[in-house]
């Protein structure tokens, strides 16, 4: 197997982090970005909200993959959050796609987060990659995010896009903080519960990311969700039946609303989003399902 050095942006997140552990676990040098002072050579100053990154610490990587951002559904969304979601998202990226850009030998590959939001609210409509953007924050963040990646792209290096749905893992996002509550007896349905969601288990995630570093001919967007979105209400059945649990608690969709703010819209919203290309490219999932994902998890 071909030994490669990888830097990471986010390696301390919750799908960079699992996806550096596989990667070294195979053999590859892994470069982490962070934003304190380098401890060693394995690391690699930067600032995504500023905007700075060390351009010559990236020379020599084979590919590049930012999955940093602040947590989306890590607090309310006040205006300044807000702003700091996009910043650390789209001002990191140009700042990476630039240096990737400014190398004499630039990388053969950047993979760049992004994710589901994309799409906005589908309702029962289904949608692939060829899709439109959606209306909103989210959406107008996810086209901003992957634009920002223009420089890497017009360099002539392959750059592809993670639209990534909620990631079945106990560590955190969505499902960090639906787990206790389920295991607790304290889990149910949100809202109607017929809202769309898209899920793909940590395993898969890491697994996608991979596949998309080691194909040269995949570029673009990819949708990293399980083939078979479920209902909010279908999800919350298997987490109940897996973890043995009851599932009788619904929380009413005007208590989201007030515990959750602007924020509510993405919990109560429905995305109807299908891994097409990522199908097509003869990606497999280990776990399709969503009581295997959870199990997993």
């Amino acid at each position: 197997m071909e030994r490669r050095r990888i830097a990471v942006a986010g390696a301390s997140g919750l799908i960079g982090s699992a996806l550096a552990r596989s990667l070294t676990a195979d053999g590859h040098e892994v470069v982490r970005l962070v934003r304190r002072a380098p401890r060693g050579p394995l690391e690699l100053r930067w600032d995504p909200e500023k905007g700075q990154v060390d351009a010559a610490g990236l020379a020599g990587c084979d590919a590049v993959v930012n999955v940093a951002g602040a947590g989306v559904g890590d607090r309310r969304w006040s205006e300044a959050y807000k702003k700091r979601i996009h910043d650390s998202r789209v001002h990191g990226t140009a700042a990476l796609a630039k240096a990737v850009a400014s190398l004499d030998e630039p990388p053969r590959v950047f993979v760049n987060g992004s994710a589901m939001g994309f799409y906005g609210e589908t309702g029962d409509r289904v949608v692939d990659e060829s899709a439109p953007p959606g209306t909103g924050f989210l959406p107008e963040l996810c086209v901003e995010w992957e634009a920002a990646a223009g420089a890497a792209q017009e360099a002539g290096v392959r750059t592809a896009f993670t639209r990534t749905g909620l990631v079945v893992a106990r560590g955190g996002g969505a499902w960090g903080k639906l787990f206790p509550l389920f295991t607790a007896g304290l889990g149910g349905r949100m809202g109607d519960g017929r809202q769309y969601w898209s899920y793909i288990a940590l395993h898969d995630e890491v697994a996608a990311i991979r596949h998309l570093l080691d194909r040269d001919d995949l570029s673009g967007p990819f949708n990293l969700t399980a083939p078979e979105p479920l209902t909010n209400r279908e999800i919350t059945a298997a987490m109940g039946r897996v973890l043995h649990r009851p599932t009788l608690f619904a929380v009413p969709a005007p208590v989201l609303r007030t515990v959750l703010g602007e924020m509510a819209g993405d919990v109560l919203g429905s995305a109807r989003v299908v891994p097409k290309r990522l199908l097509e490219s003869g990606f497999t999932f280990a776990f399709p399902g969503i009581e295997d994902a959870v199990r997993a998890a």
